[in-house]
């Protein structure tokens, strides 16, 4: 009579631990492949942020060239060009301050200051001159680009510098922001 050997309690718990070890070593390579497709990429971050950052001022410095404007619109004669001038600086002035303060608790500093020059130039190559033009003179004066519409002043546009410094890198910008849509 022959036997048939059995198999123990042993084999068996032997082959679930096998198992369970095929499972992990699964589930573990799983997690590295998306790892490895995620990917950690620290100066992607960084760039963005910044980039972003320099995005939000500038937009920043577009409405408040905007609500300047739109807020002196037609308050000035023509001859009272220089008063417009200094009152939409005024008025930009305190939005300045607070874009210099806005982020600072997050690493970002901004810096922002009126160019005449890039005012100037934008004026030049934006304002029609002769005497087929449909309006009267544009003039750049401290950063401030105005126009003279019937008899009153209308604030054209308006010409920084940024600088947006984080911990990892300064971008520096000149920007002219028109102030009428």
């Amino acid at each position: 009579m022959s036997r048939r050997p059995t198999t123990s309690g042993g084999d068996r718990r032997g082959q679930m631990v096998l198992l369970a070890g095929v499972v992990v070593a699964l589930a573990l390579v799983a997690m590295l492949v998306a790892y490895l497709q995620l990917g950690y990429h620290a100066d992607v971050r960084t760039a963005s942020v910044d980039g972003e950052a320099a995005a939000d001022g500038r937009s920043y410095l577009q409405r408040a060239t905007h609500d300047a404007s739109r807020a002196l619109r037609g308050e000035f004669t023509w001859s009272e060009r220089a008063r417009a001038v200094t009152e939409t600086r005024n008025r930009i002035q305190p939005r300045i301050r607070t874009l210099q303060r806005s982020r600072v608790e997050s690493g970002v500093a901004y810096t922002a200051a009126f160019n005449r020059t890039a005012a100037r130039r934008w004026a030049t190559a934006n304002c029609p001159s002769g005497p087929g033009r449909e309006f009267g003179p544009c003039v750049a004066d401290r950063g401030v680009v105005v126009q003279q519409r019937g008899e009153r002043t209308l604030v054209l546009a308006v010409g920084y510098d940024l600088t947006v410094t984080t911990d990892r890198e300064t971008v520096r910008l000149t920007a002219v922001t028109p102030a009428v849509e």
